[in-house]
Parts: C-alpha cells; structure tokens; sequence
C-alpha cells in the first residue's frame, strides 16, 4: 500500500508543483505590458471618468467610472480606491453599483459636516455622493429625460454607501444631456452649489440640504468651444494676489485643441447665482489628447489638487491592454498667475510625487552640441523617471525617448511657430485605431526669455509641464519595449543651466 500510494503522490505533487510555477511565470497584478507604475490604474477591467473625489480623515478617496465584466466601456459602476498620499493608491471593492434607476454615471462626493441632509447618526459625519442615474431603458425608448441626479451616503468614511430612498433628488426637466454634478458649499449663503452639465452649456443649482435644488442659472451657450458635448464640469475659487477667482472647469468631447476629447476653463467671478467670465477667451488646462474629464478634490480647502481621466473617446475603447484599459493622469495642483495679458491657470504635478523619488542625477550647465546623449543616467530607470530642465534662453529642442527596435517619442519646443509639441507617430503600436498617431501642439504661454520643462514619464505615457505649469500637455503610447534611450538634440548649440533626472518606484511594489 505504501509504494502505492508513494506513486500515485509523487506525480501528484510534481502536477502541483508545475502549476505552481505556471501560475508563477504569469504576469502579477501590475506587471502587465504597458501597466502604468506611477499612475492610478484599476487591476483589471475598463476604468473612465474620475467621480466623487474628496479628501476626509486624511484619507484621499477616488472613485471612478468602472465597468467590472469587461475592458471595454459597459453599464456603469463607481469603482473605488484611496490614498493617504495621493501616490499610493489602494482599490477597495466597488461603492456603487447599478439599480432601478440606471446606471450610475460621473458625479462627486462632499463631506456634510453640519449634517444638512440628516443622514448622518449618532455623531457619525455623512460622506455623501451625488451623482447621475442613466437610465438606458429611458434612452432606448427616445425620452429626453434618462439622465437625473442622485444621492447616497456613508457614514463608514467611505466604505459601505447607501442610496437614498428619495432618489432622484434633481429630475430631468427634458435635457437630454443632463449630467455630471460637482458639488460644493458656499458658505456665504450656507448653501450647496450644483454645477451641472447641460447639454452645450453649464446650469447652477442650489439646494440647502443636497436634497431640494432650485435652478439659479446658466452660462456657456455662447462662451468658450462647442464642438461636442459639455461635460464633467467643476466650480471653485483661487487667490491671486491677495484677490479671490472663480475657475469654472467644462470638460468637452469632442472638440479638443488636437482632436477628441480636452479639458476647457474659464476664470471670472461667481456670486452664489451665476457665474461671470472675465473674458471670452477659450482657455485649454492641458493641450495633449490625453487627458480628459478633470476635476479636483472637494474638502482640501485652499489646496486645489487635479485629477484628470489619461485617454481620448477616439481610442478609449480600443487601446492595446489586456486585463485592464485605461488610467488617471498624475495629481496636480493648480494655482493661478498673470501671463500675456490673461490669468491662466498653471498646473504642477504634486509635491507628493517625492515620496517615490530615487536619487536625482544632476548636470549643471550641459552644452547640447547638437544632440547630448543621456541613456546610461536612464536605462536602469524602466521608463519610470523625472525629467527637469531649465534654460536661460529657450532655444528649438527635443527630447528622444527611444528603444532598439526603432521606436520613438519625440517631445521639444519649436521657436518659429513658438510651440511645444509631443510627437508619437513612431512610438509604438499604433494599428489599433487610425486618429491614434500623430503630432501634438500648444501654444507657448509665457513671454518670458527664460523657460523650465518637467516630464514625468511612465510605461506608456509622459505629461509635460513647461514654464513653471503655465503649458501642459498629455500623452500616452504603447512602445514593444521599455523607452531606455534619452537624448537632447537642437540644430546647432543649446546652453542648459540644469539637467535633473529622478527615477520614480513603482506605486504597486
């Protein structure tokens, strides 16, 4: 009995022991190709639209447009993930899910610390999201009012929700395009403030308890770019100068400044029942074709930190990933300052991206005689690093990024038509979908002799922030191998003042 049993174990446990292994050489979590590791990914399946970002118990939450079944856009769900740090990201399990009413589209989430709604018990402070349910049945059938504006609460800090039993609190007055509430408190009237989309324009609600809205006003119908849908909007202030802006932030697809979908703003005042331009100027937040459906944080007081979906509607759907598709852009914290005539918004990526900074390598005052090699300070970095380079004199430039089968980003600034660019037309796959190759532009926003650039590359994307955050531009590529070559080249001598070069620790590991 016992050689039996010896026989039939032993092929037993070397079975086992290949299965083991099998499971082993498979890719982990965040080791697949093309995974971002410095930017917030869901572990599998499709993820768009940041919703409901707010900062409570020194926690930051985001939840986001989430499809569980597939990689492909499908009937929405609020995933859920948090951060102490605004790096780190943990995924919990899934806040929202899809009911009677439809499914659960973009929205936001606010902390109610005087317990206006009523939800909150025994001392417990209520979270609460507000949200649109869509219902597609509604869709379907051709009414105009699928789309209405819901609420649910937490009184867990953001780990079990519950829908409210009165939902829809905003119901459709016929809009077809009826979406995306950001809400926030405005304290001088102690009251809620909805910024709404509304098909091509923006609508204001108010509400003293997030439950009874009245209409206050509208604006865009004949302001800013309208060549697609509004969408995703948001409403906050900013000081300059002592002197308290209103930043009104309208999400638009299509119709972005280099195709698809973009990110608009505009800056004036807003006096608790509507908001006034400065100008008539079309502003962009950020230039490249892949970031889109932006906005900050509620309850981080003055501190305003920007999150913004990384991909484009043209492709979205389509981009070459396997078990997941689609990620966040890099936190960034905008602020505001006086350049050419207008106040613009400037972008940053957060300060907290430090905290995965490896040791910087620096070299004062490189000369680029045409081009100046930097590949041995990169190629143990794994496409995960931070670039920074300030200049005396802005000069023509680019910067290569490339590997040895040929593929290549190129990213610089061209002094004739007075632009920045990112060029991906030989950046890796592309066959995927035809509008996905191409060279991307912005205007240089500055008049300043000076300039400084940040690059904060990962697997598949790269963000560029020029002349202090006065220019950014986003976007992502898909090379067959890690970008482990760098070089700097102009047409004939480039003086820098500085070159800093800080790999970055994946966010997973």
């Amino acid at each position: 009995m016992k050689t039996k049993c010896g026989t039939l174990i032993l092929p037993l446990l070397i079975a086992l022991n290949c299965i083991c292994k099998a499971q082993d050489s498979s890719p982990k979590p965040y080791d697949d190709e093309h995974r971002p590791q410095v930017h917030f990914s869901p572990a599998q399946h499709w993820m768009n639209d940041p919703n409901g970002m707010v900062y409570y118990n020194h926690t930051y939450h985001l939840f986001f447009q989430y499809y569980p079944k597939d990689i492909v856009w499908g009937p929405m769900h609020w995933g859920h993930a948090e951060s102490k740090d605004l790096v780190h990201w943990k995924q919990l399990p899934i806040a929202l899910y899809p009911d009677s009413l439809g499914y659960i589209f973009s929205g936001s989430a606010v902390v109610d610390s005087n317990n206006t709604t009523g939800f909150g018990k025994n001392g417990k402070i209520p979270m609460v999201a507000i949200f649109t349910h869509h219902d597609p049945k509604g869709e379907k059938e051709g009414t105009d009012k699928f789309q209405n504006q819901s609420l649910a609460y937490s009184l867990d800090g953001g780990s079990t929700w519950t829908k409210y039993s009165g939902n829809p609190v905003l119901k459709n007055p016929g809009v077809r395009d009826f979406r995306d509430p950001k809400v926030m408190w405005y304290a001088p009237e102690k009251k809620w403030v909805m910024t709404l989309a509304t098909q091509d324009h923006i609508s204001f609600y108010s509400a003293p308890d997030l439950k009874n809205w009245k209409k206050e006003s509208e604006f865009g119908i004949k302001a800013g770019a309208h060549g697609g849908v509004w969408e995703c909007p948001d409403l906050f202030s900013l000081k300059m100068n002592g002197k308290t802006y209103w930043i009104l932030i309208v999400n638009l697809n299509p119709g972005g400044p280099n195709g698809g979908s973009a990110t608009q703003y505009f800056v004036g005042n807003f006096d608790g029942n509507k908001f006034s331009p400065l100008d008539s100027n079309t502003r962009w937040l950020d230039y490249g074709p892949d970031e889109y459906a932006g906005i900050t944080w509620s309850n981080t007081g003055s501190r305003k930190i920007f999150l913004g979906w990384m991909s484009n509607w043209q492709y979205a759907n389509q981009v070459p990933t396997k078990a997941w598709r689609n990620a966040a852009t890099i936190p960034r914290e905008l602020s505001l300052k006086q350049s050419k005539g207008q106040i613009l918004l400037v972008s940053k990526p957060v300060a907290e991206l430090k905290n995965i900074e490896e040791k910087t390598i620096v070299l004062k005052q490189p000369v680029v005689n045409r081009s100046l090699d930097l590949s041995s300070k990169i190629n143990k970095l794994k496409s995960q690093y931070v670039l920074k380079l300030s200049f005396a004199t802005l000069k023509d430039y680019s910067i290569r990024l490339s590997n040895t089968k040929g593929e290549e980003l190129l990213i610089g600034y061209d002094p004739a038509k007075d632009e920045y660019y990112i060029d991906r037309t030989k950046a890796g796959k592309m066959d995927f979908q035809k509008n996905f190759s191409g060279r991307f532009t912005a205007p240089r926003q500055s008049a300043a002799k000076n300039s400084d650039l940040i690059l904060v590359v990962d697997k598949s994307s790269v963000e560029l922030f020029a002349d202090g955050g006065l220019t950014t531009m986003t976007a992502i590529y898909f090379p067959t191998d890690d970008f482990n070559n760098l070089a700097v080249k102009t047409t004939g001598k480039l003086a820098i003042n500085n070159i800093s070069i800080s790999g970055l620790k994946s966010i997973w590991k």
